[in-house]
């Protein structure tokens, strides 16, 4: 049975994006359903990698069924063609978001990583360390993407309370 609060975190990229998947209790136990990256060739088009990045997460989304997404917030970059790639990945992200009809949310990394460890320069390894303490995992969840999406799906939990 699906949970009423499914929540599918997104950590975009286009190389890397990472993609975590909890439920909410009706106690507010967070449970995780699925987490990972999905991962693009360096040399591929933009417009080849965006199609898999399409392709992965509609079927990621069709598989576990989220009806939240909590997506991160581009974060100011100094490498614009970084920063636009990141964007085409964030848009085709909140796109399939719409298409399966789901409520959207946006957080910048302070505010994960605020609601993850109460402090806003939190490092990588102690948000992955939280995320694994909070979802009760035998292990971190790697790579940091990865994390990087369940806490961004954390994160949300946290500010529906």
């Amino acid at each position: 049975m699906i949970s009423n609060n499914r929540i599918i975190g997104i950590d975009p990229g286009t190389g890397i994006l990472g993609f975590g998947v909890i439920d909410i209790s009706s106690k507010g136990v967070l449970t995780l359903v699925d987490a990972g990256v999905i991962r693009t060739p360096a040399n591929q088009a933009d417009s080849d990698r965006l199609f898999t990045i399409y392709k992965e997460l509609n079927e990621i989304i069709a598989d576990t069924q989220p009806n939240i997404m909590s997506v991160e917030k581009l974060f100011f970059s100094q490498n614009v063609t970084t920063a636009m790639s990141v964007s085409q990945a964030r848009g085709v992200v909140l796109l399939l978001g719409k298409q399966a009809k789901m409520e959207l949310f946006e957080y910048t990394p302070l505010q994960i990583k605020q609601a993850i460890t109460g402090y806003g320069r939190a490092t990588k390894a102690q948000i992955q360390e939280m995320v694994r303490v909070i979802l009760r995992l035998k292990q971190i969840p790697e790579p940091d993407d990865c994390a990087d999406a369940l806490a961004a799906a954390i994160c949300h939990s946290m500010n529906m309370r």
